[in-house]
Order: structure tokens, then sequence, then C-alpha cells
């Protein structure tokens, strides 16, 4: 479903390697980058597309809040 997403940033988002969560034998466990547009912890995502996989319907484009997360404005797409 399409959904705007209104972001502030004014560049590219650095994922370094280092960061990289480990499992208890050191190998790299999977990272998973937001792509709804939602989370709040971008640009890792944080679960907050369960949010809107529940809501939302096809053929319908949804607006969020910035700050809220909520809807504030659905049209046909």
């Amino acid at each position: 479903m399409p959904r705007l997403i209104r972001l502030d940033a004014v560049g590219p988002f650095k994922i370094e390697p280092a960061a990289f969560p480990r499992d208890d034998q050191g190998n790299l466990k999977p990272i998973f980058i937001c792509a709804c547009g939602l989370s709040r912890t971008l640009p890792m995502c944080d679960g907050s597309h369960k949010a809107c996989r529940a809501v939302e319907q096809p053929g319908i484009l949804y607006t969020y809040d910035p700050v809220t997360r909520q809807i504030i404005d659905q049209r046909p797409a």
C-alpha cells in the first residue's frame, strides 16, 4: 500500500559495519532496514510496519503525521 512519509534528512544514513549485531559465536546477525518510512529509529526497522500492515488497504494513499505516526489523510492512490 502506498504511504506518504516526509523526512527532513538532508543526507544519507551511515551504517558502520562495526555496529552490526553479532551472535554468541561472533557471526553477523541480520539487520533490517526500514522500508515503510514509519520507524522512529531510521534507518533501522523498529516494527512500525506492523501497525500500517494492519490498517492500510490496497489502492489507498495514506499520509502519516510525522510526530504521532497516526494516519492524518487517506485518499485513492
